[in-house]
């Protein structure tokens, strides 16, 4: 019996509806797979890698950066020092000693074996080496015997550190005294008349002629 229009109307719309369902069934399908194994590349630990511990020997570093610039004759003479740190050693030893007085990061601390830890000397020196000559964290490391993530915590407490403690006095708005001065300095430089960024000037006041 051959079937009416009707019946071929309904029988096309009723596969094109089933099609439709069956495409948006194995849609739902793909897509909970697809975040069922994204879970399960999340959720999945990755293997652990092991740190190698390097026995930097602390102590000994210390030692020698106290022997080569800081001791009563220290193997580096004045000149050395201000070239290499770029600013003077009671400059820097007053830093030291003032960033050292203020905050804990910097003292010196003794383990519960008795073993030294980082002196404020190795921690000041590394920040300022990093500053002076933009090397790499793990550049002093040979030297200062402090490792790369160490270097960075010390380089940014010694940045924020000396901004609080010395912004009061180097880092305020000049005052008349101030800008006289500033004058003096940098006609003693041959820049007379020339006052420059006080900025500039406040920090080159600190680091060469405190």
């Amino acid at each position: 019996m051959a079937k009416n229009f009707d019946d071929m109307f309904n029988e096309a719309l009723y596969g094109k509806r089933r099609r439709q369902d069956n495409t948006l069934i194995d849609n739902w399908i793909d897509e909970y797979l697809l975040e069922d194994s994204e879970e399960e590349d999340i959720d999945r630990s990755p293997i652990p890698i092991t740190r190698r511990w390097i026995n930097r020997d602390r102590e000994a570093g210390h030692d020698r950066l106290f022997q080569d610039y800081f001791a009563d004759e220290p193997v580096y003479n004045a000149d050395i020092f201000r070239r290499r740190f770029r600013m003077r050693r009671d400059v820097f030893l007053r830093i030291v000693d003032a960033l050292s007085n203020v905050y804990p990061y910097f003292h010196q601390r003794v383990d519960a074996t008795g073993r030294r830890g980082l002196s404020p000397l190795q921690k000041c020196t590394a920040a300022i080496r990093m500053l002076a000559y933009g090397v790499a964290a793990d550049a002093v490391d040979d030297y200062v015997c402090i490792g790369e993530s160490t270097t960075i915590e010390c380089l940014e407490k010694f940045v924020e550190d000396v901004i609080s403690v010395f912004q009061d006095e180097y880092l305020r708005k000049p005052n008349p005294n101030d800008v006289h001065r500033l004058l003096q300095m940098a006609e003693g430089r041959g820049f007379p008349g020339m006052l420059g960024s006080i900025g500039e000037e406040r920090c080159y006041e600190f680091l060469f002629t405190v």
